[in-house]
């Protein structure tokens, strides 16, 4: 292959990786906001934000910036992180059915509330 045809290629297939990448996911109706990606920080035996506006589809990831391990779990135990170890990340996508009150089952005294955006 000649090397302006092989660059021609390469452009053509990142272009449509990109298309793909951009593109509004399957079943998202005109004027929706797409999925949001939200972060919650660890630190200092805190969730930080402690409160979060999520909607279902969006991802909410855990990083535990302490040096001992946590938990997000839900008050009514519908939903848990599982163990976040020091420096780790955990993520999680919010259905439908998801409750707001969590809490870290290690260190019961750091509790945080995920709201639903749309509920307001």
């Amino acid at each position: 292959m000649r090397p302006v045809a092989r660059a021609f290629l390469l452009a053509a297939t990142v272009a449509a990786a990109a298309a793909t990448a951009f593109a509004a996911p399957a079943g998202a109706a005109a004027g929706q906001r797409p999925p949001a990606t939200h972060s919650v920080d660890i630190v200092d035996f805190r969730f930080v934000p402690e409160r979060l506006d999520v909607r279902p589809g969006d991802t909410v990831v855990w990083r535990n910036r302490d040096l001992v391990a946590h938990t997000a779990s839900a008050d009514d135990g519908s939903w848990d992180t599982g163990i976040i170890g020091a420096h780790e990340s955990v993520a999680l996508v919010v259905d439908e059915g998801f409750t707001a009150a969590y809490a870290c089952l290690f260190h019961p005294m750091m509790k945080a509330r995920l709201e639903r955006a749309d509920a307001r």
